[in-house]
């Protein structure tokens, strides 16, 4: 069998006219059905293609300018576990009313990179690099745009730790 006899050969594909295929954009969720919205609107689709594609540390920087454009406050939640207790006895409730008028001790914080000691900057940046899990070349960049928010919510036995690393290394350091 040669080249030019299988090219002779077809083989007879049924043509199917009527059908049209269309991508389907369909959420489909009960508040979606209730309010018979059956389709997505294709600029909503494009920024959610968009938003898929960013990284990591692209998609915070996202989240904090659309707090900040459209006046979101940070929402701390609060840990898990904090059940409330039983009814006291009045003595107690005194005591308890006292305690509660002091203001709660905050456990989230927000680490932000104040500046820095310019004969340091290599030993920082490295170690930004390190916990923050940058390149090189973001962890310069990162590190020369000071002051800059490092980390946000985070645990304060955490957040105190990479404060001291930081100040040891010659950094300034804020918890907010």
């Amino acid at each position: 069998m040669s080249l030019r006899l299988v090219a002779k050969r077809s083989i007879a594909v049924p043509r199917v006219s009527r059908l049209v295929v269309r991508p389907m954009l369909t959420r489909f969720n009960s508040t979606a059905a209730e309010a018979g919205v059956s389709e997505v609107d294709p600029k909503i689709s494009k920024i959610v293609e968009d938003i898929s594609k960013l990284t990591l540390l692209e998609t915070s920087a996202l989240v904090t300018e659309l707090k900040s454009k459209l006046n979101i406050p940070d929402i701390s939640f609060p840990a898990a576990g904090s059940a409330p207790a039983a009814a006291p006895a009045d003595g107690a409730a005194k005591a308890e009313e006292a305690e509660e008028a002091k203001p709660e001790e905050k456990t989230v914080f927000g680490i932000k990179l104040e500046s820095f000691d310019a004969k340091s900057k290599a030993k920082i940046i490295k170690e930004i690099k390190g916990l923050l899990g940058l390149s090189l070349v973001e962890a310069k960049k990162f590190v020369e745009a000071a002051p800059k928010i490092l980390k946000e919510n985070v645990a304060k036995d955490d957040a105190e730790k990479i404060k001291t690393t930081l100040e040891g290394l010659g950094a300034k350091v804020s918890l907010e």
